[in-house]
């Protein structure tokens, strides 16, 4: 399968292609969701960014999932698992009936080999192999889950739908897998790189029956079809949005909201407190394996600045350091005198002392997320104030998914996460992540953290941990934002998650 970036043409042929086909099917059941770029896999096991999570959600499912709340619920599962009193022990009944899009019935033998196969390949699913001493079918639709010991996150991870826990038919497995085989209630139907994925409703989709919260309960095939459209201008695709062309568009830059509430057609949807920026350090190779250095990366960053280039009014942003926003359990100050110094003059000294020697810090970014890249030109004038040689790297969004997998190609990636329920489920705590950030203080901290099933000591934990990202500078949180999306009118059920999904969705007659 081919991923390439857009150029102009491209770009114009896709929007054309897309247009036509719009035109042609909105009467009939369609929605056209413009995205900011291709998916590069459909394969959610292998990959943490959001715009796989949102598109394959439609056509992969997991054994659980959210809530409304964030509440873990049954998907595949028949209920929540039967876990034993010491917490080693996870017993879960297999839903009967399900079917793959090949037409094969789930059972557990598949629940098992692709469980298996998360542990081997999967960012998250690594993190916690370690501690999983078997995985087995205890019936044909029963599998069994063996610890060695107590993992509290287990389920939050087993439920979430990036480097997912997926249920694939056992046939198909494999470290690629070439054509994803899933539950869902949509399956893959045309994919033209660059134009567009169009998904379909499966006819033998076995659908919850519980009524629909959040991602849990009934999924009611709504559409005919949905067609994600990449579209990595967001310039392009405000404009494709606001002329009727797109139904849902993702990440807006901010200012492109006046222009959405004053239209006749189109709505901006609003996530507040929807997720942090963050730049992720390279801790297995390179300039930034210096703490000394990397402490005056922190000390140089000029939030505010950063904040402000990036999202223009206060409604969209929020200068706050800790991991957590206001009225969250995990919500702790530990650590955030070192957040937002602002000091270039410090941080001179601190090049000074680690003996810089003017090697390039290598920043890779992408324009797709506009945001990211203004925040990464503010930045970069501060820290050459500071004094150090800065290098940037801006390419499309599916080639810095593969950059940031080699550590000998970058310094700095800049991304971004919504906040999560649980800590375990943001991957740059854990030493197998591809940051490879680890100190035996901190190792240890989050193995406690994640050993520990009483919430008031794991929160006097997740303090202390959140006090190692700054003092050992493990990564940078660069604040609070709002995400900007845009809907048409005549839209209804489009739900407000961080990862979008539209089986619910029906048009106003």
């Amino acid at each position: 399968m081919r991923f390439a970036t857009f150029g102009k043409a491209g770009m114009l042929a896709a929007l054309m292609a897309g247009s036509a086909l719009s035109t042609a099917a909105h009467a009939a059941g369609t929605v056209d969701i413009a995205i900011i770029g291709e998916a590069d896999t459909f394969d959610p096991m292998v990959s943490t960014k959001d715009v796989v999570s949102i598109v394959t959600q439609h056509f992969v499912e997991t054994l659980y999932t959210f809530d409304s709340g964030w509440n873990i619920a049954p998907l595949l599962a028949t209920d929540l698992p039967v876990i034993s009193e010491d917490g080693l022990s996870y017993t879960i009944g297999i839903r009967e009936g399900v079917t793959f899009h090949d037409g094969s019935t789930m059972d557990a033998q598949d629940v098992v080999a692709s469980l298996k196969r998360w542990t081997e390949i999967a960012s998250r699913g690594k993190a916690v192999a370690d501690k999983i001493a078997s995985i087995e079918a205890s019936g044909d639709f029963e599998v069994t889950i063996s610890m060695n010991e107590p993992y509290s996150p287990l389920l939050s991870l087993l439920a979430f739908s990036n480097s997912a826990a997926a249920i694939y038919p056992q046939e198909i497995l494999a470290e690629t897998i070439a054509n994803v085989v899933g539950t869902g209630p949509y399956r893959i139907g045309e994919h033209v790189p660059d134009q567009y994925l169009q998904l379909v409703k499966f006819d033998g989709y076995v659908s919850r029956e519980e009524p629909t919260d959040g991602a849990a309960g009934r999924r009611e095939q709504s559409v005919d079809e949905i067609r994600f459209i990449p579209v990595p201008d967001p310039n392009t695709r405000i404009e494709g949005l606001l002329s009727g062309q797109f139904d849902f568009a993702d990440a807006l830059p901010t200012e492109s909201y006046e222009r959405l509430q004053g239209s006749d057609i189109i709505a901006p949807q609003l996530l507040e407190a929807f997720g942090w920026p963050l730049w992720a350090i390279n801790h297995k190779a390179g300039l930034m394996t210096d703490k000394t250095i990397r402490l005056a990366l922190q000390a140089a960053l000029p939030i505010d600045d950063m904040l402000f280039a990036a999202f223009g009014d206060e409604k969209f942003y929020a200068v706050d350091g800790p991991m957590y926003p206001e009225g969250w359990f995990w919500r702790t100050d530990a650590g955030t005198e070192a957040y937002n110094q602002n000091d270039q003059a410090k941080a001179g000294e601190l090049l000074k002392e680690a003996g810089y020697d003017g090697t390039p810090l290598r920043i890779l970014t992408s324009r797709q997320y506009e945001f990211h890249f203004k925040m990464a030109e503010v930045a970069k004038m501060a820290l050459e104030m500071a004094g150090f040689t800065v290098e940037m790297d801006v390419v499309d969004w599916a080639t810095l998914g593969q950059r940031r997998n080699d550590p000998a190609l970058w310094d700095i990636y800049i991304s971004h996460s919504p906040f999560l329920p649980e800590p375990a489920l943001n991957p740059t705590y854990f030493p197998s992540y591809r940051m490879g950030w680890s100190n035996p203080e901190k190792d240890e901290i989050l193995t406690k953290l994640n050993q520990e099933t009483d919430p008031d000591k794991r929160m006097v934990l997740f303090t202390e941990l959140q006090k190692q990202v700054f003092e050992d500078v493990g990564f940078i949180k660069v604040g609070n934002f709002n995400a900007l999306r845009g809907l048409r009118k005549d839209l209804n059920g489009v739900t407000t998650s961080p990862w979008p999904f539209f089986w619910n969705v029906t048009r106003a007659q």
